[in-house]
């Protein structure tokens, strides 16, 4: 790929001393005596031609036989435009540039297409001005079937958005965004095409699709783009991304496997498969090693093209492309289905979808905001890459992210971590490792103020003022309004890890609103948070006693990132289990409303173990008087044994104890530690 860049830079260099040649025929006349020369260049065309001509076209590969016969003849108007048309249907549309200009130069009447191809170029290197005034010059062309010069339709209509996606162009790169654009590193990229990269909610984890080869004797795309598409996957060092390796089978068939997304906790990974007009399958991490990709319903995959996928955050419903025309706006269109519901997929209307494409959708951990790719709205070009977020039940105007993360070339896969802070997708741009390469966004956040100088008399005898430099403070990146809750679950005796299930429930409506699963191998778990909620997260496996959580977000809590290691004990005499989703006003023993989702599970317990016998105790911080504080802990645990046999646990096996502050967790000097001190628990006193 590099060679061809040098070669259509050098080329390109020559234009000036050819504006006034005129095209050149594959003929006697042009190679004199060399008749070997004359064969083996007409040998080239016809072979770009089978394929160029084929239906639909290969321009993958007719690119290199065209480039094979332009080496013997560089003059010839035709080739030079097939070159370009080729080349403004690959990876690397810019390099188009050169060659259209040269075949204009050449031929200025031959085609009738050749002012709109030469302004496609222009349009795809960002020279703004020159493509609209190309633009202007073309006139529309009729269809038909693809003739030796590769006719095609151009109307009135794709000429004027083309000039409107210039000015578009124009406007967005006055106010380019601030970011830095990192290429992902060798240990991700290959010389090959890499793109669709999909990351777990906390950065450790991404997948990828590539077209390298994955062996030896790996084989190709019969239609001449390259290797046949696997899954990479890679995690994060600390600095680096480690090499990354071939998913292999099962996950990676012979034909083209591509990533589509991820879940938040990097356990669910969505597929795309070339088969029945393309469809989307799931595959389960189990332990260390990804399950067999299983089809999706009929409600996703139908008789169409469905190509991307999300999740959304509680895993409840999947956002994806199909280019269904039941339903359908026009062109590819973003759909959200309830997973386990049995209605049908719902567009997004027209706020977000087009009579273009939309592509590529990608929902954040936060539930609010969602990506994807357009070609309508304000595109500079091909797709850009816009977000919109959800107000009130009701997505907003897509914003596109701007240059330079969006340019005239077609900019999709664009998935985000949970903070927000970074954006991962795949362009081609200099300096890449080879096709397109997958690229690291990391968002600045608005300009700092200017540095100013204060001169300050600190002393009315002083001689001379004193120059005070006052740094401008650092610039706050707005983030995802979510807290990411991960770390290890184990059994408690052993601390061997452990497979369990999370629930995380909504102690306002008390509903469960999603439930994962930590890994079977690993015992990690990953949960996203988004802000607004009072949660109670519940870990529960077989054979142990439930471990529950809470974490009441405000609308307005910023990003946070959380470590909790679980350890879940068995149903042993003398066992403490804290119940953190039991909720008392201040100083009262009354239960509150959000309590009823724990009490309830405390309620299950009992039942399924009818032998077992509980204490409940309440405790609480050295705020008050240490009577006050007895009576008030006593209070509430009878609250919770009122509850329990009022729901027909028999009263014999419970008991309610208050110790008030006197069996402290934590130290009571900080707003924390008297928050953990505050606490209702049962203690195991029979089986």
């Amino acid at each position: 790929m590099l060679r061809a860049f040098t070669r259509s830079v050098l080329l390109a260099g020559t234009l000036a001393t050819a504006a006034h040649a005129q095209s050149v025929e594959f003929t006697k006349d042009k190679f004199g005596s060399d008749k070997e020369a004359l064969k083996e260049a007409l040998r080239e065309l016809k072979a770009g031609d089978d394929a160029y001509q084929s239906d639909p076209p290969r321009y993958g590969a007719a690119l290199p036989h065209y480039l094979a016969a332009q080496q013997r003849n560089p003059d010839n108007a035709a080739l030079n435009t097939k070159i370009g048309d080729c080349y403004l249907h690959s990876g690397t549309k810019a390099l188009a540039l050169p060659y259209l200009q040269h075949a204009l130069a050449l031929a200025p009447t031959a085609d009738p297409r050749a002012h709109y191809l030469l302004a496609r170029a222009l349009h795809l290197n960002a020279k703004w001005a020159e493509a609209i005034k190309e633009y202007q010059s073309s006139a529309p062309v009729g269809g038909g079937k693809r003739a030796a010069d590769g006719d095609l339709t151009v109307t009135a209509a794709d000429i004027q958005r083309r000039v409107q996606e210039c000015r578009n162009g124009q406007e967005l790169q006055k106010h380019p965004v601030r970011v830095f654009v990192d290429n992902a590193g060798p240990e991700v990229n290959s010389a090959y095409a890499d793109y669709g990269p999909v990351v777990a909610a906390d950065e450790a984890t991404m997948l990828f699709t590539s077209r390298r080869p994955s062996g030896p004797n790996a084989p190709k795309d019969p239609n001449g783009d390259g290797y046949f598409e696997d899954i990479y996957q890679t995690t994060w060092q600390g600095k680096s991304w480690r090499p990354a390796a071939d998913l292999g089978p099962p996950v990676n068939s012979a034909g083209h496997d591509a990533t589509v997304g991820l879940a938040p906790d990097g356990q669910r990974l969505l597929v795309y498969a070339d088969e029945n007009g393309g469809d989307l399958l799931e595959s389960n991490l189990k332990g260390t090693a990804w399950g067999k990709p299983q089809r999706l319903g009929s409600r996703i995959n139908t008789h169409a093209h469905e190509s991307s996928a999300t999740y959304s955050p509680d895993g409840r419903y999947l956002y994806f492309v199909s280019d269904k025309p039941e339903g359908g706006r026009g062109g590819p269109d973003i759909y959200r289905v309830e997973i386990e519901g049995k209605g049908p997929a719902e567009n997004l209307g027209s706020v977000i979808n087009t009579p273009y494409g939309e592509e590529a959708v990608f929902m954040m951990p936060d539930g609010q905001t969602m990506y994807f790719s357009s070609e309508g709205h304000n595109s500079m070009g091909g797709y850009d890459i816009f977000k919109s977020t959800l107000v009130n039940g009701r997505w907003g105007p897509p914003e596109n992210l701007g240059w330079p993360i969006n340019t005239p070339d077609d900019d999709v896969f664009f998935v985000t971590s949970a903070s927000g802070r970074h954006g991962y997708y795949s362009s081609d741009r200099p300096g890449g490792q080879g096709g397109k390469d997958v690229y690291r966004v990391t968002f600045l956040g608005p300009a700092k103020a200017p540095a100013l100088s204060e001169e300050s008399q600190l002393l009315a005898s002083r001689l001379a003022p004193v120059a005070q430099t006052l740094l401008a403070p650092p610039v706050a990146v707005a983030t995802a309004r979510v807290t990411i809750l991960k770390g290890t679950v184990t059994d408690a005796a052993t601390r061997q890890p452990i497979e369990s299930s999370i629930d995380l429930i909504d102690n306002k409506l008390n509903q469960v609103i999603a439930t994962f699963h930590s890994n079977a191998t690993s015992g990690k778990y990953l949960v996203s948070l988004p802000s607004g909620t009072n949660y109670g997260i519940v870990v529960r496996q077989d054979g142990y006693l439930f471990h529950s959580e809470n974490f009441d977000l405000p609308t307005d809590a910023t990003y946070a990132e959380v470590v909790k290691d679980i350890p879940l004990k068995k149903l042993e005499i003398g066992v403490v289990i804290v119940l953190n989703n039991i909720f008392f006003d201040t100083g009262k023993a009354i239960l509150r409303s959000e309590s009823t989702a724990e009490l309830e599970r405390l309620r299950k317990l009992l039942a399924e173990q009818p032998t077992v016998k509980l204490e409940m105790a309440g405790h609480t911080d050295n705020v008050g008087k240490p009577a006050a504080n007895r009576d008030l802990s006593q209070r509430r645990a009878q609250a919770v044994v009122a509850y329990l046999t009022q729901h027909g646990i028999a009263a014999d096996r419970l008991a309610a104890a208050g110790y008030g502050d006197t069996k402290p967790v934590a130290p009571n000097t900080t707003k924390a530690g008297r928050q953990l001190n505050r606490r209702t628990e049962f203690k195991v006193t029979g089986k």
